[in-house]
């Protein structure tokens, strides 16, 4: 599965808190399905719900949740362009602790097509396609968030939509 390692590094790169102990996130992945239909093929989907675990952290909640909404525009659009969905997709928990420390969970529901093609000899591919991009959610670019006193929180570059994953649209 591609989403999980793509926000957990989207998350670490863009986060300037977190570039330094990457492993205060933690992934996984729960109540998942896999959905298949009586198609030919064994193409199929993954649905789980991502679970997405930052321990430990001092900065602003805007620095993560900023870079995340850029991260879903790209990977899951329908969480933000659904009007059913956007009201409750995107869930989070958060446990503040002693020293200004918040450890914050956060819930988003994901899918993830597999395409299963059986090719001439016999043997089978599989290719994880991109999601559809009616528009990039961000112009292609660098973005930086900044703090109230000039810092920056969060920064990330947001590319040229996709056809698969890893693979620009353009090439």
């Amino acid at each position: 599965m591609y989403k999980p390692s793509s926000l957990k590094q989207h998350l670490i790169t863009s986060v300037a808190e977190l570039r330094p102990s990457p492993d205060r996130v933690l992934v996984f992945m729960d109540d998942g399905n896999v959905v298949c239909s009586s198609a030919a093929g064994l193409s199929f989907e993954y649905r789980y719900t991502l679970k997405l675990i930052i321990t430990d952290f001092a900065g602003d909640p805007d620095a993560v949740f900023i870079p995340l909404l850029a991260w879903i525009g790209e990977h899951q659009r329908e969480l933000l362009d659904n009007h059913d969905q956007r009201q409750t997709a995107i869930g989070f928990d958060a446990e503040v602790l002693a020293n200004d420390l918040v450890d914050i969970e956060i819930s988003l529901p994901l899918t993830e097509r597999v395409i299963v093609k059986r090719q001439e000899n016999g043997t089978l591919t599989i290719t994880h396609p991109a999601e559809p991009q009616l528009d990039a959610p961000l112009p292609a670019g660098n973005y930086q968030l900044m703090t109230a006193n000039g810092d920056i929180a969060a920064e990330w570059q947001s590319g040229e939509p996709l056809e698969a994953y890893g693979t620009p649209a353009s090439e």
